[in-house]
């Protein structure tokens, strides 16, 4: 009877157990994404509020503040403006057009260059100097670690020099490289998680390495590729530091804009946040229809 007793007061408490655990979680998921999507809730907010607003902190549209459309007013992005010619919302569109030219075509060279040299650390043995693969790969890694702004005289002598200043040319070229050493990092564990017995099939069927590479490797690393791409658009979109440096009119990018609406008279939140909204909307477009491959492409080097 004992036992029976044991046994049923055990059934009783698993439940329990259970349910304890499952509202922890779900309490920290929930707090954590609080956290996360707050300085987006903020920025969206601010865009639609006044300077009173914006100092006494007023937070909840509607029951501390009156939505008001002074920030996108001011880019010429409202609805009583849109339909009227407005110099500063053509500079916006301007920077706009600059950001997606200077981020896709890096992002996109960054990702074709990233995973041809990880496929080559991948399949085949280097020797340079001292240096074997897993070497150079912790060397490309390093070059992360290189504060930019050590970079920052060399590249604007080297880029005076060439003619490179305030280029799209010149950003591009600097942000492939700023992001090349995670593509590669990331592109080695996905080639590196595929069975080389795929390729020595294809191979035996009369495939080149190239063709093997295109027909086989490629289509079952194409979700890590698309993860590797999304994360090189995130970092070169927003990057500051170079684009404040090396652009002055022509190639200034969005970052640049955003960080313009500082002057004498105090800083423009309402400015700021509207421009710091319309920079981050594209990349939650590309993140929701890409999702399922950010999905797979994080998922693939845990399984192997």
């Amino acid at each position: 009877m004992s036992a029976v007793f044991k046994d049923h007061e055990g059934d009783q408490r698993m439940p329990t157990k259970w349910w304890v655990s499952r509202i922890a979680i779900y309490a920290a998921l929930i707090t954590w994404a609080f956290v996360c999507l707050f300085p987006i809730f903020w920025t969206i907010t601010t865009s639609f509020k006044l300077a009173p607003d914006v100092m006494k902190g007023n937070m909840i549209p509607w029951v501390d503040f009156v939505p008001k459309w002074r920030g996108w007013e001011s880019l010429g992005l409202s609805p009583r403006l849109i339909g009227e010619v407005s110099t500063v919302r053509e500079e916006f569109f301007k920077r706009f057009w600059n950001s997606a030219i200077v981020a896709i075509s890096a992002s996109t060279l960054a990702v074709v260059l990233g995973s041809l040299a990880a496929y080559g650390l991948s399949r085949f043995n280097y020797r340079f100097g001292f240096m074997r693969n897993s070497d150079i790969s912790f060397f490309f890694l390093s070059q992360m670690i290189l504060p930019p702004v050590v970079l920052a005289l060399p590249f604007l002598v080297l880029y005076r020099s060439l003619d490179l200043l305030d280029s799209r040319i010149g950003l591009i070229l600097l942000y492939t490289l700023m992001v090349l050493p995670i593509v590669i990092w990331i592109m080695r564990d996905q080639f590196q998680g595929i069975p080389v017995e795929l390729e020595e099939a294809a191979l035996v069927d009369g495939l080149g390495i190239w063709g093997a590479f295109m027909q086989i490797v490629l289509p079952i690393a194409l979700p890590g590729m698309v993860a590797a791409f999304i994360l090189s658009l995130v970092l070169c979109w927003n990057e500051y530091f170079f684009a404040a440096l090396l652009t002055a009119t022509n190639s200034t990018t969005l970052p640049v804009m955003v960080a313009s609406q500082t002057g004498s008279q105090g800083i423009n939140w309402w400015s700021m946040a509207a421009l710091s909204t319309a920079a981050i909307f594209p990349l939650i477009i590309v993140a929701v229809f890409l999702e399922k491959y950010i999905i797979k492409g994080m998922a693939a080097g845990a399984v192997k």
